[in-house]
């Protein structure tokens, strides 16, 4: 064998090593949830990041630049995270790092505990007295929080707001025209500008929200904050009848794997969805029987709040 095979048998064995590394395997991993979580196509995410698609694709399965693996042992070595090392925001003063000492290891129960005692803390609105009359329901596209917000707005005497009009009013142009002139990024702050005027303009209203709302921790934070959250969960399969059934099948009319990016999506996005104050799992049930389920619910939190 010539030094040239050898050299290329050589590179192709460590490239094999190098996708088997489980650092760069959960870094993929990581990648694709917050994809998902984002509701982007590998394309579009791919588009976004000014880089191929096939680059992309190579850091989702694993095998993407193993210079990280370098930057893990440097960290390892200096006996600190790697977030650290990278200099994340947790790290830019003594204080953030204690902060983050205190919260480290602590798990879901404590950390709601801390957030909420921050929020009061540093005197941002918070608990029932800022939530008011306002419910908001969240949850993937076809969990029918647009037909179940109107019902329950007209049973509650309520004024209903949909979020994405509302961001479509600010933008002054619809949401398909924000993404693909301005950007996600761009969406996102108009999101986060409608929601801020809608909890200013309503003390009490039912508010259907877009099912990404959870992929930007502050506008998030904000709806936690000033509204009793509830969500609408169904599975995969519902959602997607469901959206058919409308006639409507964005983002996934394009694609042969709908449903597996649908699961992605929902299971990227779940975790935060179950901050919501409470659940309603509409599967399998009629549109009477989830009304009837919600209407329950939305009249006891009102009742608390009187």
């Amino acid at each position: 064998m010539n030094h040239r095979a050898e050299g290329t048998t050589m590179a192709a064995a460590e490239g094999a090593e190098e996708a088997k590394n489980p650092l760069l395997l959960a870094l993929g991993e990581r990648v694709r949830t917050l994809r998902a979580r984002r509701g982007l196509t590998r394309k579009q995410a791919a588009l976004a990041a000014d880089v191929s698609e096939r680059h992309f694709a190579n850091l989702e399965y694993g095998i993407g630049n193993a210079s990280i693996l370098v930057l893990q042992q440097v960290a390892s070595a200096l006996q600190c995270p790697l977030a650290e090392l990278l200099g994340d925001v947790t790290t830019s003063s003594p204080e953030w790092l204690l902060i983050r000492e205190l919260l480290e290891h602590r798990n879901e129960v404590e950390l709601r505990r801390a957030r909420i005692a921050l929020t009061e803390l540093l005197g941002q609105p918070g608990g029932d007295r800022a939530r008011g009359g306002r419910i908001a329901l969240v949850g993937l596209r076809g969990a029918g929080k647009s037909t179940l917000g109107q019902l329950l707005a007209e049973d509650l005497d309520l004024p209903f707001v949909e979020l994405s009009r509302e961001i479509e009013k600010v933008a002054g142009c619809s949401i398909r025209e924000i993404h693909d002139l301005y950007g996600t990024a761009a969406y996102r702050r108009y999101e986060r500008r409608a929601l801020e005027e809608t909890v200013q303009i309503y003390a009490d209203v039912v508010i259907a929200t877009p099912g990404g709302i959870v992929s930007d921790p502050a506008t998030f934070n904000l709806l936690l904050a000033h509204c009793t959250t509830i969500w609408l969960q169904a599975s995969p399969e519902e959602h997607m009848g469901r959206v058919a059934a409308q006639g409507d099948l964005r983002p996934m009319a394009a694609s042969k794997e709908a449903m597996e990016d649908l699961r992605r999506i929902l299971a990227g996005r779940a975790a935060f969805y179950s901050k919501a104050d409470l659940t309603l799992d509409t599967s399998g049930q009629t549109l009477e029987a989830s009304f009837a389920q919600l209407r329950a619910l939305a009249r006891e939190v009102l009742a608390l709040e009187t």
